[in-house]
Formats: C-alpha cells, sequence, structure tokens
C-alpha cells in the first residue's frame, strides 16, 4: 500500500538557535536512518512541517543539500503554528513531508557571477543556495550578497555572513532601515546597496528574497540596471498551503507555486500575469 500523501515522518529537533528577535533556526533529524539518508531536496525547496495538535505549514529549507545528516528550517514566529514550534525545544518531536517545489537553478548558472538581495528571513531560501554555491565556489565568478532588515537586530545567519563575506571574489553589504546607536553600516533599504557593487550584469543572475514589498522594488531597480527579465529569479511561498496542489490556494493562472515553483523568473512571473 503506498502511503498517504498528506502523512508526515517524524523528526526530532536536535537544536534550536535563536537567529534574531523572533526568529529561530531549528535543526531536525528524521526518526528514521534511512529516511534522513535518502531525503534529497534543491535549495529553494520548502517542507510541510507538523506541530502535532496544532496544525502544518510549509517552510523553506534553510540548509545546504550538501550537508545530508540533517535539515535546517528558519522560521518566524508570525502564525499559529509557528508560534507553536517557537514553543518546541531540543528533543521534541515534529512532522515533516516533501520536499516540495522545483528549486533554484543551480548547474544551470555555473560560471556566472550571482547577485543575491534578501530581506529579513527572506534570506532563509537565499542560505541554502548560498551554502550550496560556497562549497563549490570555484563553479562561479564574483558573489555578491545584499542583504536588509528593519533593525539590526534582526539581521539573520550573522556567522555565515562574516563567513560568505572573507571568501575570494565575494562580497557582503548590509544594510537597516532603523539603525541603532551601535550601526555603522548602511541605512536605507536594500535597493539602495545596489549602487555600490560592480558587476558584469550581462553575465549575472540575480536571486531575490524577502518581503513582496521589497521585491517588488527591487525587481524594479534591477530592470532599470539593464537585466533582463529571465536574469531575475524569485520566490511565491506566501501563496502555498498543502503543498501538493490539491488545495488550489496557490493557483496563478494555469500553475501552482507549490508545484511549479515557488522559484520563478521574473519573466515566467510576466508570462502567466502575475504583478509583484
Amino acid at each position: 500500500m503506498s502511503k498517504n500523501i498528506y502523512t508526515p515522518d517524524l523528526a526530532i529537533i536536535t537544536k534550536v538557535c535563536d537567529e534574531a528577535a523572533g526568529i529561530k533556526t531549528f535543526t531536525l533529524e528524521f526518526k528514521e536512518p534511512e529516511i534522513q539518508k535518502s531525503f534529497d531536496y534543491r535549495p529553494g525547496q520548502f517542507v510541510e512541517l507538523t506541530v502535532f495538535g496544532v496544525g502544518e505549514a510549509p517552510i523553506s529549507i534553510t540548509s545546504s543539500p550538501v550537508n545530508k545528516g540533517y535539515l535546517e528550517l528558519t522560521v518566524a514566529a508570525v502564525g499559529k503554528v509557528t508560534r507553536a514550534l517557537h514553543l518546541r525545544k531540543e528533543k521534541d518531536v515534529a512532522g515533516l513531508r516533501g520536499p516540495y517545489g522545483n528549486g533554484f537553478p543551480f548547474d544551470e548558472v555555473k560560471g556566472k557571477n550571482i547577485l543575491f538581495v534578501g530581506g529579513g528571513i527572506g534570506a532563509a531560501p537565499l542560505r541554502s543556495l548560498i551554502n550550496q554555491m560556497f562549497a563549490y565556489r570555484d563553479n562561479f565568478a564574483k558573489i555578491s550578497i545584499l542583504y536588509g532588515a528593519r533593525e539590526p537586530g534582526l539581521l539573520c545567519f550573522i556567522d555565515d555572513l562574516e563567513g560568505w563575506g572573507k571568501t575570494e571574489n565575494s562580497e557582503v553589504l548590509l544594510t537597516v532601515d532603523a539603525p541603532d546607536a551601535k550601526w555603522r553600516g548602511n541605512v536605507g533599504v536594500v535597493g539602495s546597496l545596489l549602487p555600490k557593487i560592480d558587476i558584469d550584469i550581462k553575465n549575472t543572475v540575480a536571486f531575490i528574497c524577502g518581503p513582496p514589498i521589497m521585491i517588488h522594488f527591487v525587481l524594479l531597480d534591477l530592470l532599470k540596471m539593464g537585466f533582463e527579465e529571465e536574469q531575475i529569479i524569485t520566490t511565491m511561498e506566501r501563496r502555498m498551503e498543502c503543498g501538493v496542489g490539491k488545495c488550489g490556494h496557490c493557483n496563478i493562472g494555469k500553475s501552482y507555486v507549490c508545484l511549479d515553483g515557488p522559484v520563478f523568473s521574473y519573466h515566467q512571473l510576466r508570462e502567466l500575469g502575475e504583478d509583484i
């Protein structure tokens, strides 16, 4: 008998890390070693996470597929399920099903400059791809990472950002909307960092992830800079619910975000009639 597609596999929370105010990264390992060993995914894919007795929610995978022994999910406490998850501790059990979605292009962008633009917890799915690219750093040209948050205390992945910035032919630029007394970096929206980078646009692919309003204005900035629609990759996670194309909640035109996305080029979204 085949397994019910809605039945999650059991996973143990092995570590909980406070990333920022109201944001935590959970490390999980499947209870069954064989499931952990066979679990494979691409950056940009997501899982449906179950907090038993509360419900489930789609969560982007934060860890890199290079690391096979565990799964990391970075979660903001913004809804019933995610607030309940934030109360869970190490050794607690959750449910996982997936992975779902299409994931970011990887082999297709080898040899190119890579531009990442992330905002707040929107950097979570980008982190998975960034770490995979840094694991195969020689396969890519210059990597530029632009990351912003409302305030310094909401910047996530501080250790990662420091390490990425120290890597040859790579740069990390940070910004906040509302600085505190200790902040010495850029002040402004993340798009204000774009004039500070020096890249060959024709040989660059941009990956954008963050709040919808941030994505909208960064898209406009990139188009003004000369990026083609096919060179801009973004995500539409906010629309997803069931994860398997049954509920219809994530329908865009003839596509389902959970099946055909959540990763789309801007050109694909325009063809679907989606205005972002």
